[in-house]
Protein backbone atom coordinates (compact mmCIF):
# COMPACT_ATOMS: atom_id res chain seq x y z
CA UNK A 1 0.00 0.00 0.00
CA UNK A 2 1.84 3.45 -0.92
CA UNK A 3 -0.63 5.62 1.34
CA UNK A 4 0.88 3.43 4.60
CA UNK A 5 3.90 3.50 3.45
CA UNK A 6 4.10 7.54 2.75
CA UNK A 7 2.90 7.21 6.09
CA UNK A 8 4.75 5.32 7.68
CA UNK A 9 7.85 7.13 6.40
CA UNK A 10 9.07 9.72 8.59
CA UNK A 11 7.75 8.12 11.74
CA UNK A 12 10.66 5.33 10.51
CA UNK A 13 12.77 8.10 9.73
CA UNK A 14 12.52 9.64 12.94
CA UNK A 15 12.61 6.32 14.99
CA UNK A 16 16.03 5.64 12.97
CA UNK A 17 17.33 8.66 13.32
CA UNK A 18 16.82 8.78 17.26
CA UNK A 19 18.00 4.68 17.58
CA UNK A 20 21.22 6.12 15.70
CA UNK A 21 21.84 8.99 17.96
CA UNK A 22 21.23 6.43 21.10
CA UNK A 23 23.71 3.89 19.26
CA UNK A 24 20.46 0.98 20.03
CA UNK A 25 20.06 0.19 16.43
CA UNK A 26 19.29 -3.56 17.83
CA UNK A 27 17.31 -2.88 20.22
CA UNK A 28 15.21 -0.15 18.46
CA UNK A 29 15.15 -2.89 15.94
CA UNK A 30 13.93 -5.61 17.94
CA UNK A 31 11.27 -3.52 19.96
CA UNK A 32 9.61 -2.30 16.26
CA UNK A 33 9.64 -5.90 15.31
CA UNK A 34 7.80 -7.18 18.24
CA UNK A 35 5.01 -3.78 17.82
CA UNK A 36 4.82 -4.46 14.44
CA UNK A 37 3.55 -7.80 14.99
CA UNK A 38 1.43 -7.02 17.81
CA UNK A 39 0.03 -4.08 15.47
CA UNK A 40 -0.29 -7.26 12.25
CA UNK A 41 -2.27 -9.28 15.16
CA UNK A 42 -5.54 -9.12 13.64
CA UNK A 43 -7.07 -9.16 17.30
CA UNK A 44 -5.21 -6.39 18.21
CA UNK A 45 -6.16 -4.27 15.21
CA UNK A 46 -9.77 -5.04 16.73
CA UNK A 47 -9.02 -3.46 19.60
CA UNK A 48 -7.08 -0.29 17.98
CA UNK A 49 -10.40 0.64 16.17
CA UNK A 50 -12.85 -0.04 18.90
CA UNK A 51 -14.25 2.66 19.97
CA UNK A 52 -15.17 0.62 23.43
CA UNK A 53 -11.65 0.57 24.39
CA UNK A 54 -9.57 3.28 25.73
CA UNK A 55 -6.51 4.54 23.23
CA UNK A 56 -4.41 4.36 27.16
CA UNK A 57 -5.57 0.65 27.43
CA UNK A 58 -3.92 -0.09 23.78
CA UNK A 59 -1.20 2.26 24.51
CA UNK A 60 -0.11 0.72 28.01
CA UNK A 61 -0.15 -2.84 25.99
CA UNK A 62 2.35 -1.40 23.36
CA UNK A 63 4.17 0.34 25.84
CA UNK A 64 4.69 -3.06 27.16
CA UNK A 65 5.20 -4.87 23.96
CA UNK A 66 7.82 -2.25 23.61
CA UNK A 67 10.12 -2.59 25.85
CA UNK A 68 11.84 -0.68 28.77
CA UNK A 69 13.11 1.85 26.38
CA UNK A 70 11.55 5.42 27.58
CA UNK A 71 12.18 6.31 23.66
CA UNK A 72 10.65 3.20 22.21
CA UNK A 73 7.22 4.42 24.61
CA UNK A 74 7.23 7.40 24.05
CA UNK A 75 7.91 6.73 20.01
CA UNK A 76 4.13 4.73 20.87
CA UNK A 77 2.80 7.72 22.62
CA UNK A 78 3.11 9.39 19.62
CA UNK A 79 1.86 6.81 17.42
CA UNK A 80 -0.82 6.49 19.71
CA UNK A 81 -1.68 10.17 20.06
CA UNK A 82 -1.71 10.25 16.15
CA UNK A 83 -3.80 7.26 15.21
CA UNK A 84 -0.69 5.29 13.20
CA UNK A 85 -0.20 2.14 15.41
CA UNK A 86 -1.81 0.30 12.17
CA UNK A 87 1.38 1.36 10.35
CA UNK A 88 4.22 -0.35 12.77
CA UNK A 89 4.60 -3.35 10.16
CA UNK A 90 5.28 -0.92 7.75
CA UNK A 91 7.44 1.47 9.72
CA UNK A 92 9.33 -1.42 11.30
CA UNK A 93 9.82 -2.91 7.12
CA UNK A 94 11.29 0.50 6.69
CA UNK A 95 13.46 0.94 9.73
CA UNK A 96 14.74 -2.93 8.86
CA UNK A 97 15.61 -1.51 5.73
CA UNK A 98 17.13 1.64 6.66
CA UNK A 99 19.32 -0.33 9.58
CA UNK A 100 20.11 -3.10 7.16
CA UNK A 101 21.84 0.15 4.24
CA UNK A 102 23.36 1.59 7.32
CA UNK A 103 25.37 -1.52 8.15
CA UNK A 104 26.18 -2.35 4.63
CA UNK A 105 24.04 -5.41 3.95
CA UNK A 106 21.60 -6.42 1.14
CA UNK A 107 18.98 -8.88 1.10
CA UNK A 108 18.85 -11.37 -1.16
CA UNK A 109 16.82 -14.67 -1.79
CA UNK A 110 17.62 -17.96 -2.79
CA UNK A 111 15.62 -19.79 -5.31
CA UNK A 112 16.38 -23.61 -4.72
CA UNK A 113 14.70 -26.71 -6.18
CA UNK A 114 15.17 -28.45 -2.81
CA UNK A 115 15.77 -27.22 0.56
CA UNK A 116 19.04 -25.93 1.79
CA UNK A 117 20.50 -27.24 5.33
CA UNK A 118 22.52 -24.90 7.16
CA UNK A 119 25.74 -25.88 6.12
CA UNK A 120 24.75 -25.64 2.12
CA UNK A 121 23.09 -22.23 3.10
CA UNK A 122 26.46 -20.97 4.81
CA UNK A 123 28.40 -22.46 1.74
CA UNK A 124 26.32 -20.72 -0.76
CA UNK A 125 26.14 -16.84 1.19
CA UNK A 126 29.77 -17.21 1.94
CA UNK A 127 30.47 -17.78 -2.37
CA UNK A 128 27.58 -15.14 -3.25
CA UNK A 129 29.15 -12.33 -0.01
CA UNK A 130 32.18 -12.16 -2.50
CA UNK A 131 30.73 -10.85 -5.39
CA UNK A 132 27.45 -8.94 -3.86
CA UNK A 133 28.97 -7.67 -0.23
CA UNK A 134 27.02 -8.72 2.79
CA UNK A 135 24.07 -10.47 2.28
CA UNK A 136 20.81 -10.98 4.74
CA UNK A 137 19.42 -14.53 2.73
CA UNK A 138 16.07 -15.75 2.68
CA UNK A 139 15.65 -19.29 0.97
CA UNK A 140 11.96 -20.28 -1.04
CA UNK A 141 11.71 -23.38 -2.02
CA UNK A 142 10.69 -23.57 -6.33
CA UNK A 143 10.47 -27.05 -7.59
CA UNK A 144 9.98 -25.91 -11.29
CA UNK A 145 13.86 -25.17 -11.29
CA UNK A 146 14.95 -28.33 -11.62
CA UNK A 147 17.93 -28.54 -9.85
CA UNK A 148 20.70 -25.92 -8.56
CA UNK A 149 19.84 -22.40 -7.65
CA UNK A 150 18.24 -18.86 -9.03
CA UNK A 151 19.57 -16.08 -6.48
CA UNK A 152 17.85 -12.61 -6.33
CA UNK A 153 19.67 -9.53 -5.08
CA UNK A 154 18.37 -6.35 -5.74
CA UNK A 155 17.69 -5.87 -9.27
CA UNK A 156 20.35 -8.80 -10.01
CA UNK A 157 20.14 -12.13 -11.24
CA UNK A 158 22.22 -14.86 -10.99
CA UNK A 159 20.47 -17.94 -12.94
CA UNK A 160 22.55 -21.44 -12.14
CA UNK A 161 19.44 -23.53 -12.21
CA UNK A 162 19.07 -26.39 -14.75
CA UNK A 163 15.26 -24.32 -16.25
CA UNK A 164 17.57 -21.19 -16.13
CA UNK A 165 20.25 -23.42 -18.32
CA UNK A 166 17.46 -24.96 -20.93
CA UNK A 167 15.69 -21.49 -20.89
CA UNK A 168 18.82 -19.79 -22.43
CA UNK A 169 19.88 -22.94 -24.41
CA UNK A 170 16.24 -22.59 -26.08
CA UNK A 171 16.96 -19.23 -26.78
CA UNK A 172 20.09 -19.64 -28.32
CA UNK A 173 18.85 -22.31 -30.52
CA UNK A 174 16.22 -19.98 -31.62
CA UNK A 175 18.25 -17.61 -32.78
Amino acid sequence: MAETATIARPYAEAAFSLAHQQKALPDWSEALERLAQLAGDAQTDALIGNPNVASGQIEDLFRAVGGKNAEVGNFVHLLTRNGRLACLPEIAAQFHAMKQDEEGVREGVVHSAFPLNENQLRDLKTLLEGRFGRLQLSVKVDPALIGGVKVVVGDQVLDTSVSGKLAAMRAALNS
